[in-house]
This record gives structure tokens, C-alpha cells and sequence, in this order.
């Protein structure tokens, strides 16, 4: 194994605290005898339980050796990875490099692990070759991950050669993508120290435009403007701004629902990330996807003033935001900084000779977002059509219409009036009541 672990190219960078790398070194030592048996089992399982607790988050089953390699084959970013996710793939040398390492992964795939089984006498490779793990149905997060690896994985299992590897593969690459971004959608930023990681989001929401009852033209307008981003047409900055609980966050997630499949991408940035923005727009600037940076519930107070590092990145700086990225936020206030009726008297106040000048300088930041879409709250009427929608979709739920719309009435009363996430937090109550598993948390 360490042979052809050592003979990679492309993927010789792989860390060597990989699975792969530290089981190559266990079976180097244990044919050149260089370690005790009871030491070889020790750290065989310490790598065994690596991989099973990878498969298990990633919702990996039957033969769970060759589930990792596929999965470190389409993961791992290289130069010939990332041409063919921008290109696809090209004559050149380039090629013969990549089979040459598809081949290593092949036999790797089909590796014989019974000689070390029997020289210690264990059978936790034979079990990882032959794993069932728990049923697609029940796992809530990575579906797609597992979906897309374990599939692959059949497939290049049944490879007769690397070319056979090669065309598998660079396919991948072509519809998916590299690494992170092409098996996730969404993501945010983790700090550590100077450096920064995008690291993925799994637990997303499954809703859809469709689910968001009313608001048809606020849909229309965002759906044509992500759709030109999508198509690489001219495009706006979205702003979503209105009243609390009207579905601008949702209308977000749903968009990344109906169009992660068309190449788009969302990371989430906090206002205390923004000094970070164009390291994260540096990082994505070259990748085929369609990034949405999304900040959700924006909004400033007036001693406030990271809002200048988005204003910079947004327009305005000397770089201009690639043509891939996109910045979206929503919003309790249509201009995002706190305003003052002092802001709008041109005298001295606080040092500031204009006042004028300061609510420009405030109101700036808005200005940058052309695709700006107002969600008001519902009236009484909408409200009842949101909560009769959602009620719609729990057939448990044996009540009348008028009853039920009572009860919504008497429940908005009590917990801060008419909204589509009082709506839908008043049917999680109903139903919890009912059978407590079926409810979500509102």
C-alpha cells in the first residue's frame, strides 16, 4: 500500500494525517516488522474509527474503503481538478498525470487487506468492506453527499482501467465541481488567528419559493435578478428589507434550494467577518460557481462602522467584485444604518458642520443594493390564507376553518401579531399537541 501511496502526483499533498497516509505507514511497519503487533492493532483501530466516523457523518455504507477514496479523489483541490471544474478537461500532459494517479486509486480500491487480517488476527477491514449503515431515510444531514460519493464509488469500483477513472471522474468534476463546493451548498466563515476556512453547512432547510404564500412579486423580482446572475447577465445586490417574520430569510434558503443545482452557492458572513470579506471573495473569485454572500438581519447603530468594509467591497474600491459574487442581506430597516431627525438639519451638531453629509455618508450603503425588495407585514386576510396554507400540509390536523382560524387569531394576539413565522410557529403548536415528533421548532 505505501508503494502506491508514495507514487501519487496529483494527489501527493494529501496530509499525513489522512486515513490513507497513516494506514500506507501501518502497513509499512508491519512488513518490515518494525512495530509490535498489539502497537499495529492499536493504531489500525484508531484509523478504522477515523473512517467510520467519517462515513457516519457523511452518511457513507457498503464498502466503506472504497467510499473514502472516491471521496478523497473529488475532494482533494489539485491543478487538474480545478481546470476541469472550470473548463473541463483538456489535452495535455496533464492527462497522462491524472490517469497515472486514477490507476494508483484503482488498485487502491480493490486493495487485498487479508494478508494483515490474519497476520493479527482481526476482521475490521473485511467489515468495512461489507458495512450496512443507517438507512438513507433516517439521516438528516449530507443526504446529497452520500447520495453523490456512494454513487460514484460504484462506479469507479467497476472501472476496467484509469481511462474508465479518468472519464468518471472528470464527468464529476464537469457537473459538480471540486471539493467542498461541489458536494455542498451552503457555508460560512470560521476565523483561526489570520487565517480563514469556509467550511460547509449541512443542516439546511428543504423549503421552496412555493411554500412562501403571497408575496408573488417579491418572488418574481429576486427569482429574475438571482436567474440573471445565474446566466451571467448583468445583475443587482439584493437587499431584502420589511417587517420581522414576513420570509426574507426564507425566501434566501429557497432560492439556494431551487438553483444549488444550476451552480449557485451561498456563504453566510456576520458583521463582525465583514474586515474579512475580500479574503472570502479572493478565495472564490476563480471558481465556477455562483456565489451569494449572504448577511442576514443587517442592520447598523450609529457608533457602528464595519458598515465601510462592505460599502468598499460592495462599489466603489479599487477592485471590482467578480462577476461570480454576489452580496445579499436582509433587514428590519431599508437603510441598514440607524438615522437620527439630526441627520437631517444642515447645522453643527457633534462636531459635523452638515448634517446632510452624515445621513449621505448613512444612506450610501443602502444605495449599492439595486435589486432592493420591500416585505410587509401581511394584512388580516393574507395572514389567514398563510395559516390555512401551512395547515394544509398536516392532514393530522382535524379542524374546522373557522376553528382553526380562531385559534390563529387568539395565538398572533399573544405573540406579536400577524406574520408568516407566527403562522407557521402557531401550527408547530397544533400539531406538537398532536404528535409532538412532527413538530419543527418555530
Amino acid at each position: 500500500m505505501y508503494r502506491k501511496t508514495d507514487s501519487l502526483i496529483l494527489y501527493s499533498s494529501l496530509p499525513e494525517d489522512s486515513i490513507l497516509r497513516q494506514l500506507s505507514h501501518i502497513w509499512a511497519d508491519w512488513e518490515m516488522n518494525q512495530d509490535t503487533p498489539a502497537s499495529l492493532i492499536h493504531r489500525i483501530y484508531a484509523e478504522v474509527k477515523h473512517l467510520l466516523d467519517l462515513s457516519t457523518a457523511y452518511g457513507f455504507d457498503r464498502n466503506l474503503w472504497q467510499c473514502y477514496l472516491t471521496f478523497v479523489m473529488i475532494s482533494h483541490e489539485n491543478s487538474f481538478a480545478l481546470t476541469c471544474e472550470r473548463r473541463g478537461p483538456r489535452e495535455g500532459t496533464i492527462n497522462a498525470i491524472a490517469k497515472h494517479d486514477f490507476e494508483v486509486f484503482r488498485q487502491l480500491m480493490h486493495f487485498d487487506f487479508s494478508p494483515i487480517e490474519e497476520s493479527l488476527h482481526i476482521n475490521c477491514f473485511s467489515l468495512l468492506c461489507n458495512y450496512q449503515a443507517i438507512p438513507k431515510r433516517q439521516q438528516l444531514f449530507n443526504r446529497h453527499v452520500s447520495e453523490c460519493v456512494c454513487a460514484l464509488s460504484q462506479k469507479l469500483s467497476a472501472a476496467q482501467n484509469a481511462d474508465e477513472m479518468f472519464a468518471l471522474i472528470t464527468d464529476h468534476f464537469s457537473r459538480y465541481g471540486v471539493a467542498q463546493f461541489g458536494l455542498n451548498r451552503a457555508f460560512r466563515l470560521q476565523e483561526h488567528g489570520n487565517a480563514i476556512e469556509i467550511i460547509a453547512i449541512n443542516n439546511m432547510d428543504s423549503v421552496m419559493l412555493s411554500d412562501l404564500i403571497g408575496y408573488e412579486t417579491q418572488k418574481a423580482e429576486i427569482r429574475a435578478n438571482v436567474e440573471a446572475f445565474l446566466a451571467g447577465r448583468p445583475f443587482n445586490n439584493m437587499l431584502l428589507y420589511g417587517d420581522a417574520g414576513t420570509g426574507k430569510s426564507t425566501s434566501v434558503k429557497a432560492l439556494l434550494n431551487e438553483y444549488w443545482k444550476d451552480g449557485l452557492r451561498i456563504i453566510e458572513l456576520y458583521k463582525h467577518q465583514f474586515s474579512r470579506l475580500s479574503e472570502v471573495i479572493s478565495t472564490v473569485k476563480n471558481r465556477q460557481y455562483r456565489f451569494m454572500i449572504f448577511i442576514d438581519d443587517l442592520s447598523f447603530e450609529e457608533n457602528e462602522v464595519e458598515y465601510k468594509f462592505l460599502k468598499a467591497v460592495i462599489e466603489g474600491g479599487l477592485e471590482s467584485r467578480p462577476d461570480n459574487v454576489m452580496i445579499c442581506a436582509t433587514s428590519n430597516r431599508r437603510h441598514l444604518i440607524r438615522e437620527t431627525w439630526n441627520d437631517r438639519d444642515d447645522m453643527e451638531h457633534n462636531g459635523d458642520i452638515h448634517r446632510s453629509d452624515t445621513m449621505q455618508e448613512k444612506l450610501s450603503l443602502a444605495a449599492r443594493f439595486g435589486c432592493a425588495v420591500s416585505y410587509s407585514a401581511p394584512g388580516h386576510r393574507l395572514f389567514q390564507e398563510i395559516v390555512k396554507g401551512i395547515a394544509l400540509r398536516y392532514p393530522e390536523l382535524q379542524m374546522s376553518e373557522e376553528e382553526l382560524l380562531l385559534e390563529a387569531n387568539r395565538y398572533e394576539i399573544r405573540h406579536g401579531g400577524e406574520s408568516g413565522r407566527c403562522a407557521q410557529q402557531f401550527i408547530n403548536q397544533l400539531v406538537g399537541r398532536i404528535h409532538p415528533e412532527h413538530a419543527e421548532h418555530g
